[in-house]
């Protein structure tokens, strides 16, 4: 076991001293935390500039709804993830979405279109011409990109698919998942797994088929042969999931092993190299405060970075500051009957750019998971803004409920006022990899090179996802107490 330096007055100048701060007790934080215990390393000091732990991970009670205003499932698709879950002792409160979840709506002239999810599905949609039905047939005919070519989504999706499966199946997924654009982002950094196939299978849907038999040879090894593991999807393969209670139930498993080592309402300031390490500066009402440490992992989002002190540390500051955090803000209706004779059967709907509607879209959150509204009730989450509409963030939370309600009534027939509501604002949601975005990484890396002890973690590098962070987090534990015994 690796002991932490925990006391103070152990240095002339009463520094405390630390094996391990991490500065931000978000997901990733609280992860590599978790991770690092499991290697043995104890005593890890986390800071945290909110109230809280947990980052965008919120889960709010609104008179027997549940509100999650940022992230609010997750897939089994991460192992790290599943490996979390099971050391926190949390498979029991695992919540599997219902079947319904996996369907998924377009809007398209006007109406509600189930996103095809299947070879077989597809030649039937209606979202989709025959043309592009016909395209996409021929997509494993489409030569790969040279394995250094730099293009964004946009391109990428162009290139292979077409611009109508760009502007009806990519526009809006982008605009669900990034809130972006695929003008902007790039397809090796945002959607790494689009540009594997590619470069690896020489085609997305020979790449998929392949994915599909792997899943289906795995399933088949642990004694499953029946259920969706050997379909080609569309979309990310796994199961969605929550928690009982939602997401909150897994910062809470995280940051209760942290309570005595876990200090919040703390501004980080900066770091600097020091004989211990390094030094940490930090501040509350009561002033400044310094630590020392051996190893200091920022998990920090990136538009804080050109507020930092890096003194002796060639950190790009500026550049990483300039990743574009577009605002969204959360729109819950909460309803203690179902507002609408239709039957809701999906995860919920998205909007292409064509449609010159005022959302990104809306989740259907009580359909996926019914503990999110009271027993025959409806709970939903709108998104407003992102990098397609940022002004429309800038609505009143009155003109922003009223929107949503008119948006919702054409497109559902929803004709009832909803009985609970909720606006949540993100000023800065969700980073976007951006063209040059992998170039920039790179400089990260060269500056962790030359700056030996100091990590740099957070979603806006190696992705935005819950299971990217576990993922990344997992890999940091380790790097980090293999410098620590070295």
């Amino acid at each position: 076991m690796i002991e932490a330096s925990e006391g103070r007055g152990e240095r002339a100048d009463d520094v405390e001293q630390r094996d391990v701060v991490i500065v931000g007790a978000g997901v990733s934080g609280l992860a590599t935390a978790h991770f690092l215990r499991n290697q043995g390393v104890d005593g890890v000091l986390l800071i945290e500039g909110e109230e809280q732990a947990g980052g965008t991970i919120q889960t709010r009670q609104l008179d027997g709804f549940l509100f999650e205003p940022g992230p609010n499932s997750m897939l089994d698709n991460s192992p790290a993830m599943k490996r979390l879950i099971g050391q926190l002792g949390l498979d029991d409160r695992v919540a599997v979405a219902a079947d319904a979840a996996k369907k998924r709506y377009i809007v398209r002239d006007g109406r509600l279109q189930p996103l095809p999810m299947s070879p077989p599905s597809l030649i039937k949609s209606r979202l989709f011409s025959w043309g592009t039905k016909l395209r996409l047939a021929r997509e494993p005919f489409v030569s790969a990109a040279p394995a250094d070519a730099e293009e964004t989504l946009e391109q990428f999706v162009l290139r292979r698919l077409g611009r109508e499966f760009l502007q009806y199946a990519i526009d809006p997924f982008v605009a669900g998942t990034f809130a972006g654009r695929p003008e902007d982002l790039c397809v090796r950094t945002a959607f790494r797994r689009l540009w594997d196939l590619e470069q690896h299978h020489g085609s997305l849907i020979r790449g998929a088929m392949q994915l599909a038999k792997q899943r289906k040879a795995a399933a088949k090894a642990a004694g499953n042969a029946s259920g969706d593991e050997g379909e080609i999807q569309a979309g990310p393969s796994g199961k969605m999931l929550s928690f009982e209670g939602g997401l909150q139930t897994l910062i809470q498993s995280l940051a209760t092993p942290c309570r005595e080592n876990l200090r919040t309402s703390l501004a980080y300031l900066g770091v600097r190299r020091s004989d211990f390490g390094y030094r940490v500066t930090s501040m509350d009402v009561d002033g400044a405060h310094e630590i020392d440490a051996r190893v200091v992992l920022l998990t920090l989002p990136a538009h804080t970075y050109p507020s930092l002190e890096f003194d002796d540390i060639n950190m790009p500051l500026d550049e990483i500051g300039a990743i574009p955090y577009p605002p969204v803000t959360a729109v819950f209706f909460g309803y203690h009957q179902r507002p609408t004779e239709e039957p809701l059967d999906g995860f919920g709907f998205l909007t292409p750019r064509l449609e010159s509607r005022r959302i990104l879209g809306t989740l259907w959150n009580s359909v996926g998971f019914p503990d999110r509204a009271p027993e025959g009730g409806l709970a939903m989450t709108t998104y407003v803004g992102g990098m397609r509409q940022p002004e429309n963030t800038q609505w009143s939370d009155e003109e922003m409920v009223d929107v949503v309600f008119e948006e919702l009534r054409d497109l559902m027939g929803i004709q009832l006022r909803p009985d609970v509501v909720a606006v949540h604002r993100w000023t800065r949601a969700i980073p976007q990899y951006v063209m040059g975005h992998r170039q920039l990484m790179e400089k990260v890396d060269a500056a962790e090179v030359e700056a030996p002890g100091l990590f740099i973690g957070g979603n806006f590098r190696g992705g935005i996802s819950l299971g990217d962070c576990v993922t990344r987090s997992e890999e940091l534990a380790e790097q980090i107490a293999t410098f620590l015994r070295d």
